[in-house]
């Protein structure tokens, strides 16, 4: 495996702490959407968040790559949270009875 260059602050190439927070989130959110049966269009994008923030976890933070396509990444990404979240509050919560 390649070393990593040392990004600033001292960290090696992780991804700072907002960044694997959403990564987590993600996973999470898309492990409940396949459990849930949710539609493909949800699972779909969080399938592609997941993969995009996982891939760019592995590259050092200041590389272009990295720089370049996080913006768009994050977004994308919140955009699929939010459908997420909205389709599980209008389904889901109407399939689950409360006691």
């Amino acid at each position: 495996m390649a070393k990593r260059k040392r990004a600033p602050g001292g960290q090696q190439g992780e991804a700072p702490p907002d960044l694997r927070h959403l990564r987590r989130e993600t996973r999470t959110a898309l492990e409940l959407a396949v459990v849930a049966l949710a539609p493909a269009e949800i699972m779909d994008r969080l399938a592609v968040a997941a993969g995009f923030l996982e891939a760019l976890s592995e590259l050092p933070t200041d590389t272009v790559p990295v720089v370049a396509l996080v913006p768009g990444v994050v977004a994308r990404t919140k955009e699929g949270l939010d459908r997420w979240r909205t389709w599980q509050g209008e389904y889901l919560q109407r399939k689950i009875p409360r006691g």
